[in-house]
């Protein structure tokens, strides 16, 4: 006894065998059995470990590392079997050899079964210690020397992982000095810098011009030196004493930096940006610099001046789109209510009526208004830009009326764009009654379309090419400074009344939203060409569609609907909407509300919520928790605007405020199933 405690005491403290030594699991429920073993294998010089179960074996097994197993096959609770099939079953321990000891399980099947089991030796009782000593020793030897293999292949894998590491390195260092050699090379011929040694005074006459110029402006380098007045004497008329002035004063302060116009080879005037020192040589004064083409930066920064203004009253506008939404809800739904009560000889019919429509034009001008804000959801599909165009000309003859000459020019290929058709319409339309307005007493307006290379927009580098549709008309043009805001919100050169300066607006926003730009080209007294730029794709057009459906009638139920609604007045007009349909509806003014009725046992027949809501849970969020704790609920989303809030159309239903009674009906028989005619 005092022996094997002793063991147990060694082998709790965990501590690494030995290079010399191993490990020795011994599995015996008696403790004579036990001591006898250890007895005859403590002179092996090994760590003996004694377990008196199954379970305490495997605990053993588990939290250290073990050469041989000396293992019972007669024990109570978890036999030697039961316990062999654990340690083979474990991939720590799968590979440890098991020499099975057994006093009464001497036959052939249960030998057979032993070897079954995964023992690789039997042992019988009573044990013979030399025999003991020499099974052991051989195993733990094997066991040793697998172990010193192991340690060998791992360090001399390191070798050749360092060694292939260190060759690795080397080679890349070579790589990379060769490829920093060739890229300042590149750089160097493909900056667009030239540099550049000049005189200090008038006419500050070229000594040097590095061979850049004729990438830069389009005249050789030694155009510049052979004609010393050449390169000044090109600087726009506006800027040229400017910059004399700077270079003049070089000399003072040591240093210049001008930035000027420059009229280049294809008479075109391009923005540079020169920069140099003064210094003294034996000729005199020299300026030393490099001129740098900024006209693309500018025209960037140009670009971002302007995104960022729209961003700003975007999200103006955007902000307000919501609540006013909420406002044209309460007054078209009661309008429509108020209508469909009235007898068709009330007298209150037609001023009722009336107070439809201008909700509907306010409808209207809110959606010009997200539009405009990229607010507005749109519903993209692969659209051939010819055949809008063709199919939608007779509609804008019609709307430029008989004194304008329409002329579509197609492309000759097929230009194929992802776009909501219905705003690309919409934007084209808004085109052409500005140009009819700009032409007065008539004229030409021409739609041309074709194919634009990717560079053809700054910043869009690694794109592909667009499609190209410009809108050009004959009329009195637009000086530099009107073009500057044409597209901004309520900006418009018309008479008060003639125009809401939002037709353009909108076009920029959806061109924006599209991931496309809209330019203006335009001249006061030579007419207006506007640019949209769309991106080409390559997915194919949708299959044609099918004959449209016949409107349905006025539908409701007899289900009972949770309303979710945060403002009080658009939630008790829904409820009269609703209930005038027959419906039951139970109402809760947010999402935590409506999850607590959710979570009841009441049945409901449909979720119908706001998207945009207070209280940290949107609609959209309250919706897929309404999918987990109900999977078959059919579920409407409405907003006026739901903001960066995405509403997949794939996943839940949509409704756009204000909606009318009709469209509302329906679209709820729609989810819900059957349908119940409204008596």
């Amino acid at each position: 006894m005092g022996v094997i405690q002793q063991v147990s005491v060694v082998s709790e403290d965990k501590a690494p065998a030995s290079a010399s030594g191993a490990r020795v699991l011994i599995v015996d429920d008696d403790e004579r059995n036990a001591f006898a073993a250890v007895q005859a294998l403590e002179d092996l010089g090994h760590d003996l470990v004694v377990a008196q179960s199954g379970k305490e074996a495997l605990r053993q097994l588990l939290d250290g590392e073990f050469a041989v197993i000396l293992l019972d096959l007669h024990m109570p609770e978890m036999d030697g079997y039961e316990t062999a099939r654990f340690v083979r079953g474990h991939p720590r321990t799968k590979h440890i050899p098991i020499v099975f000891v057994t006093a009464v399980f001497r036959d052939e099947a249960h030998l057979f079964q032993a070897y079954t089991a995964g023992a690789v030796d039997v042992v019988f009782k009573p044990v013979d210690p030399f025999i003991l000593r020499s099974k052991v020793s051989v195993l733990v030897d094997l066991h040793l020397k697998n172990a010193e293999l192991a340690r060998q292949a791992d360090r001399l894998k390191g070798l050749i992982d360092e060694n292939a590491r260190v060759h690795a390195e080397k080679l890349a260092a070579e790589r990379a000095l060769r490829a920093t050699q060739e890229r300042q090379e590149a750089i160097l011929k493909s900056l667009p810098i030239v540099i550049h040694a000049r005189g200090a005074q008038p006419p500050f006459a070229p000594l040097f011009v590095s061979e850049q110029a004729h990438t830069v402006c389009g005249f050789p380098a030694s155009r510049f030196v052979d004609e010393p007045g050449f390169g000044f004497g090109r600087v726009h008329p506006e800027d040229a004493q400017r910059v004399a002035k700077v270079l003049a004063g070089a000399l003072e302060v040591g240093s210049y930096a001008c930035e000027y116009r420059w009229r280049c080879a294809d008479g075109s005037y391009r923005s540079f940006l020169d920069r140099g020192i003064a210094a003294q040589s034996e000729g005199g004064a020299v300026l030393f610099g490099s001129l740098q083409d900024m006209t693309e930066h500018k025209a960037l920064e140009e670009q971002l001046a302007q995104a960022q203004k729209m961003e700003a009253v975007g999200q103006l506008t955007g902000g307000v789109a919501h609540d006013f939404n909420n406002l044209l809800t309460i007054v078209m739904g009661n309008a429509d209510m108020m209508i469909r009560r009235a007898e068709p000889d009330s007298p209150l019919l037609p001023k009722l009526q009336a107070i439809r429509q201008a909700a509907e034009r306010g409808q209207a001008l809110n959606r010009q208004l997200l539009a405009f804000a990229r607010r507005d959801r749109l519903r993209s599909e692969v659209t051939n830009v010819d055949n809008l165009i063709a199919d939608f000309l007779p509609l804008m003859i019609q709307a430029v009326g008989e004194s304008v000459t329409v002329k579509a020019v197609p492309a000759g290929e097929e230009l194929r764009v992802e776009v909501d058709p219905a705003h690309l319409e919409t934007a084209l339309l808004n085109l052409a009654v500005n140009a009819r307005d700009a032409m007065g007493e008539g004229g030409h307006l021409t739609i041309r379309t074709g194919r634009a290379p990717a560079n053809a927009l700054a910043g869009t580098k690694g794109r592909g090419d667009f499609a190209l549709i410009e809108v050009e008309d004959t009329g009195c043009g637009m000086s530099e400074e009107v073009a500057r805001h044409v597209f901004e919100p309520f900006f418009t050169t018309k008479e008060v009344g003639k125009g809401s300066g939002l037709g353009l607006a909108q076009v920029y926003g959806f061109m924006q939203q599209s991931g496309g730009e809209v330019r203006v080209k335009s001249r006061e007294g030579h007419g207006t060409v506007f640019q949209l730029y769309l991106p080409l794709t390559e997915r194919p057009l949708p299959a044609a569609a099918g004959a449209g459906a016949t409107p349905k009638d006025l539908v409701g139920g007899s289900e009972e609907l949770l309303v979710v609604e945060d403002d009080a007045q658009v939630r008790a007009l829904t409820v009269e909407m609703l209930q005038g349909l027959g419906y039951g509806v139970a109402v809760a003014p947010n999402a935590k509300a409506a999850l607590t009725l959710l979570k009841s046992k009441r049945k409901f027949g449909a979720l119908m919520s706001d998207v945009v809501m207070p209280g940290g849970m949107s609609g959209i969020q309250l919706a897929k928790s309404a999918r987990k704790l109900r999977p078959d609920l059919p579920i409407l989303l409405t907003s006026g605007y739901a903001g960066g809030q995405g509403v997949a159309d794939e996943e839940f239903a949509f409704l756009s405020k204000p909606y009318e009674l009709g469209v509302l009906a329906a679209r709820l028989r729609d989810l819900i199933g059957a349908v119940e005619p409204v008596s």
